[in-house]
């Protein structure tokens, strides 16, 4: 994974059209985003074409994204799960997704990659495991099922603005389990 700086000046290059910079941030940060897109679809041939997706909007908001204190791999994390959510949501609903204006090759993962993204699902899943059962179960619901907070709510049979709480608090120790 590269490091905070060299994504940030990447992207700064991707936002003036540079495609080898594009292609270097692919390079570095694909595995990781196709590791969410996997997990919240639950299909990994629908979770590719959800990456390629993922990229183009990439390159064409690339000028959106601004150094404010967020580290660039969060603004592309969520650009893939918002995304990935918004395909699971159409999906549910039963209407076909959009296809990419212009499709970007999806080159596999190579054993590096995998296994540094198998790593990291072992880290988040022994954090996940420090937190209480039904908070865990919450947490798996809301960023990995693409679940709202309302269904939530509804689900653990809790008022929403105690979920909202519950979700915050428990993403407040997972951050503070993964930086140990």
């Amino acid at each position: 994974m590269a490091a905070q700086a060299d994504l940030e000046q990447l992207i700064a290059q991707v936002a003036l059209r540079d495609r080898e910079a594009f292609r270097a941030l692919f390079s570095a940060t694909s595995a990781k985003l196709f590791g969410i897109c996997l997990r919240v679809l639950n299909d990994r041939a629908e979770a590719e074409d959800a990456l390629q997706e993922v990229y183009v909007k990439v390159w064409h908001r690339a000028d959106r994204y601004s150094v404010t204190g967020h580290s660039p791999m969060t603004w592309l994390i969520t650009v893939a799960r918002n995304h990935a959510i918004d395909r699971l949501r159409t999906r549910k609903s039963g209407t076909d997704p959009l296809e990419p204006d212009m499709p970007v090759a999806d080159p596999a993962p190579g054993p590096e990659a995998r296994a540094i993204a198998a790593g990291e699902a072992a880290r988040i899943g022994a954090c996940l495991e420090e937190l209480e059962e039904t908070r865990a179960a919450a947490v798996r619901g809301a960023y990995f099922e693409g679940a709202s907070y309302a269904d939530l709510a509804a689900r653990f049979e809790v008022p929403l603005n105690t979920m909202r709480t519950w979700l915050r608090r428990s993403l407040m120790s997972l951050k503070d389990c993964l930086s140990r």
